[in-house]
């Protein structure tokens, strides 16, 4: 006997109370997937059943009949390889026959919708886009730096982000949630984002450690899978059915916006007018105005042509190319906001790079219902705009043709409530157009409309 040796006749000894065990560490609830997909069915070769998808492919046209083309516009293909189910850009639904045998046909029935929600919303080109602007990528879709190891990740960030995106409203009313499905609230993230939003406000790098299982294919982050048949495979859709598609949908969408969601009606009235990256595009149009033929050509003797050589005794001038002058006329009229005009400011100066920084190229003209001076550029913030009146850019457009010498490219930035020249100018001509969401109306005359910019000028919607 060890310890103390009890006496003959002494009470008994007090029993020692247990020990507390120790408070375990709280994390967020991360969902398991769904099942080893190598578990004994997957290694069995278990076939497909093609009675359940189907059943599982109606359900989701019952209860989500707006979404009833694109369910039917994907090709199923049966491979063991994947883990549940994915998709591909050319819309091919890549299934798996174990996956299938263990999912009840309502949750068959979300994962369907959760897959088709991933091509309707462009994840793959929207996935590509992000990688080339974030991501330093080689030609052929592969990091010039990072390891495979790094790409697998950088993968797996933009599959959880997409469906952030859609998880957050497809389910419910007939669509249980299936196992393993991410949420924002994983990481205290709002409802509602989109994918390029999640992408920059959380880094997920703990989450994608646990959700190493979660692959919706190249459909959902335009990373391709070995396991894909590519874009010369069989049953694939083309770019045009594929707008087809998205098309029927958005009208099927817009056509009864009380059956649908506010992300699906957000998703339906931007599907065909995405928004413009209007910077780039205002940026390309002033530089090609500036590049083109007659623009900013001079001869000079500085250095001889080389024809020259073909007329013994004679020196024949090269071209010489210098950068254009541009005249930015700027509408100050009332109807223009102060947050507009800051704009034009902004613009004035990207413009000002576009002449290789020559700032004395560039000159401002400030109109309203009659024009200012032509202001030289010398830093955007210092030009002092005037107006506040009504609109007619005819008489900006005028003093600008009557400045010396004469400028090659000439912007308007106005919010297009003006009338325009009746002939074109005797020089390149750039519009950059504030919109505006209705057609505005003349106190005295309420069937004014603003006439339309004219075909004779590059118009390119700002904002």
């Amino acid at each position: 006997m060890t310890g103390a040796a009890k006496r003959p006749g002494a009470p008994p000894l007090p029993r020692p109370l247990p020990r507390p065990a120790p408070p375990r560490p709280v994390r967020a609830t991360v969902p398991e997937p769904p099942s080893d997909p190598g578990g004994p069915a997957h290694r069995a070769g278990l076939p497909l059943d093609t009675e359940k998808l189907p059943a599982a492919r109606l359900h989701a046209v019952k209860v989500r009949p707006y979404l009833a083309a694109a369910l039917f516009a994907l090709h199923v293909v049966e491979d063991r390889s994947v883990p549940t189910m994915a998709v591909d850009a050319h819309w091919r639904c890549y299934v798996s026959p174990a996956f299938v045998a263990r999912t009840p046909v309502e949750e068959l029935a979300g994962v369907w919708v959760h897959e088709v929600s991933h091509l309707l919303r462009d994840h793959h080109g929207r996935g590509e886009r992000y990688a080339r602007e974030h991501e330093e990528h080689a030609p052929g879709g592969r990091s010039a730096t990072a390891t495979p190891g790094a790409e697998g990740r950088e993968r797996l960030r933009r599959n959880i982000a997409a469906d952030f995106e859609i998880n957050d409203d497809i389910y419910g009313d007939g669509l249980p949630r299936p196992a393993g499905a991410v949420l924002p609230s994983l990481l205290g993230l709002p409802d509602g984002l989109l994918m390029e939003e999640y992408l920059r406000t959380a880094s997920m790098s703990g989450l994608a450690a646990d959700l190493s299982w979660l692959d919706c294919g190249s459909g959902a982050d335009g990373a391709d899978r070995p396991w894909e048949l590519g874009p010369d495979g069989a049953h694939g859709l083309s770019r045009q059915q594929r707008d087809a598609v998205r098309f029927r949908v958005a009208e099927g969408i817009k056509g009864r916006p009380g059956d649908a969601p506010e992300g699906w009606r957000r998703w339906a009235d931007e599907a065909f007018h995405p928004p413009q990256p209007w910077r780039q595009l205002l940026g390309a149009a002033i530089r090609s105005a500036a590049g083109g033929p007659g623009a900013g050509e001079d001869h000079s003797y500085r250095r001889p042509s080389r024809r020259s050589a073909a007329v013994p005794g004679v020196l024949l001038p090269s071209l010489r190319r210098t950068p254009p002058r541009v005249c930015v006329v700027i509408d100050t009229s009332g109807s223009v906001s102060d947050a507009e005009l800051g704009s034009a400011l902004l613009e004035v100066a990207a413009i000002s790079r576009v002449v290789a920084g020559r700032h004395d190229l560039v000159s401002v003209i400030s109109c309203d219902a009659a024009a200012g001076v032509a202001v030289p550029l010398c830093r955007a913030e210092h030009i002092e705009l005037t107006g506040g009146g009504g609109t007619d850019l005819r008489s900006g457009f005028a003093r600008a043709l009557r400045s010396r010498p004469r400028p090659d490219v000439l912007v308007a930035l106005t919010d297009g409530q003006t009338p325009w020249p009746s002939a074109p100018p005797p020089c390149r001509t750039v519009v950059g157009l504030f919109p505006r969401p209705t057609p505005a109306t003349h106190e005295k005359n309420p069937d004014y409309t603003p006439d339309t910019p004219p075909p004779w000028a590059h118009v390119v919607t700002i904002g």
